[in-house]
């Protein structure tokens, strides 16, 4: 903490305990330690490379002068600030169902579904490749059949809420020994993964890719992971729970939490599991 940050926390801490005691002898500590919450923000200490950002929120019933006293300030400070929970994927959260490296058709379909949209299924059953090119006494029959498939497809997405994917290449960049750890480019927050079928596109966004993509290494062991990789593709499989769509022309977005990750070399062994 910085001399000038120390000073004054602890100016304010002096301050609370004197007025505290104060209304004590007064009998009203009650009626000037309001309840409401105030929110703090907390930088991380300089030489300890990219850290997370931290908040906190002070909240509670009030409490005597005297059980104050007879805790540390270093833990009053922890007591006054618990760390408030973060609820992800709360639109979805009903969607219980796992689909496993989807194809390009069923991503469209999943996005027409959380988005709420009718799949268009004439347009589709007449823009089929085995429909248009249909001889004339079988295109009846092709289009039951096309329809049908595309029924029981749309049927198959519903109710899914978690993607799990396997990348050929994350994007792994060089040691970064500055903030010590590894880019993981192909989950950062501009990257996208794009399907296109039946007349649609829809992209996989992440939502949390400005912290996910750093992968934190050891300067000490830095080395051997690239002496593993020697500078070959790394391999990706990610789990994403879905938690917004974001509609667009001819297609939309599906926004996801990347719940966790993993990334193996060339030969197949895993070099790191995240969490």
């Amino acid at each position: 903490m910085r001399p000038i940050l120390a000073a004054t926390l602890g100016a304010a801490s002096a301050a609370i305990v004197l007025a505290l005691a104060a209304c004590d002898r007064l009998g009203t500590a009650a009626a000037i330690v309001p309840t409401t919450s105030a929110a703090l923000s907390v930088a991380a200490p300089s030489g300890q490379g990219r850290q997370p950002a931290a908040a906190a929120v002070l909240s509670g019933a009030p409490e005597t002068t005297a059980a104050v006293l007879q805790r540390p300030v270093a833990a009053q400070h922890r007591a006054a600030v618990p760390q408030a929970p973060v609820a992800v994927g709360s639109r979805f959260a009903g969607r219980s169902r796992e689909v496993v490296n989807p194809d390009n058709a069923t991503m469209v379909l999943l996005y027409q579904d959380l988005a709420g949209l009718k799949p268009p299924m004439e347009e589709w059953v007449e823009k089929d490749g085995r429909v248009q090119f249909a001889a004339p006494p079988e295109k009846a029959a092709r289009r039951e059949a096309v329809r049908a498939e595309l029924e029981a497809a749309s049927a198959a997405v519903q109710g899914i809420g978690r993607i799990r994917l396997s990348i050929d290449n994350a994007g792994l960049s060089d040691y970064d020994p500055a903030n010590g750890e590894f880019t993981v480019q192909a989950l950062s927050p501009s990257s996208e993964l794009g399907f296109a079928a039946l007349g649609r596109k829809v992209v996989t966004r992440f939502a949390n890719g400005d912290t996910v993509q750093f992968w934190a290494v050891p300067p000490a062991q830095a080395q051997a992971v690239r002496d593993r990789i020697r500078s070959r593709p790394v391999a990706l499989d990610v789990v994403l729970r879905i938690i917004d769509v974001q509609p667009g022309p001819s297609g939309g977005a599906i926004v996801t939490h990347v719940e966790s990750y993993a990334l193996r070399a060339s030969d197949g062994t895993t070099l790191a599991r995240i969490p």
